[in-house]
This record gives C-alpha cells, structure tokens and sequence, in this order.
C-alpha cells in the first residue's frame, strides 16, 4: 500500500510516517520502481503499535524499547512490566502536579470574584506573586531521562 492508504487506515497524518521512519521508530519501506514508497502489514501493524503507545502518553524513548523488548517474544517480560511500572510512577506524579495546578487557579479565580478594573484586577496581581512560588521542572522529574524534557511532548 502507499503512504496515503496507510496514513488513512492507521489514522496517522503522512508527517508522522515520515518523522517515524526518520528517528527509526519504523522501517522504511520498499521503493517500486516507479520511487513510490511501498507498506506492507508489518508497517501498518508498527504504527498502530506506536500509536496505542502514544495515547499512554509513552515517550519516544519508551516506545523504542517497547520495540526492541518486542523483538525478544521468548524473553522474560520483566522489564516491560519494569518500564510501565516507571512511566505509570511518572504519570501520578503529573497528575498530583495538575491538581496542583488546578487549586493555584481555583486560587486565582476567587481572588477576581468582584468586578473591578484591570489595574485592580486580583488574577493578573496574583499572576505577578505566584510565579515566584512556581517550580521549574528538572530533568530529575523525567521517569525515562530526558524523554518528556521541559515542555512535555516530544
């Protein structure tokens, strides 16, 4: 199949073919002699394998040892078991950091609950006093180094 037919089947934007296959994330696929790009069923199935890892909000770095652990069906599955373990450890950690993140906003909001004007304005004041009191995320805070970095995404 070509890339469109894939893209379509596995609900996965043709960027996102590319940029696999450009960090290794999948195979790249044959080239007719016509130069067009042709998927077989192992690339369609890997796709949907990386994207199911992407709705767990998996890393890049998780996935491809998600892949390379695959690669191994009669090994011990101990450390898939250990990586999930790892990523659901980093999870609740970003979950306790949301509702945090949700009371300083509660927080905010009841600090605007009469009108005034903008000068007044207890959200944009707050705002100004609560960055002093907000953590910069450390790398120490990634369950895989280096995998979800200060932003998030990768």
């Amino acid at each position: 199949m070509k890339i469109g037919e894939l893209s379509r089947q596995a609900g996965v934007p043709v960027e996102t073919i590319r940029y696999f296959e450009k960090i290794g994330l999948m195979a790249k696929p044959e080239r007719g002699e016509n130069g067009y790009r042709y998927y077989r069923q192992e690339h369609l199935d890997r796709l949907l394998f990386i994207r199911r890892c992407r709705n767990l909000d998996m890393a890049q770095d998780e996935i491809r040892e998600l892949i390379r652990l695959a690669e191994k069906p009669t090994a011990d599955c101990s450390d898939v078991n250990a990586l999930l373990a790892r990523h659901l450890s980093h999870v609740r950690a970003r979950l306790n950091e949301l509702k945090s993140l949700e009371q300083m906003l509660v927080n905010l909001q009841n600090a605007c609950s009469d009108p005034r004007t903008i000068r007044e304005c207890g959200i944009l004041g707050g705002l100004s006093d609560e960055l002093a009191t907000i953590p910069e995320p450390t790398a120490s805070d990634n369950h895989v180094p280096g995998t979800h970095g200060s932003g998030h995404h990768d």
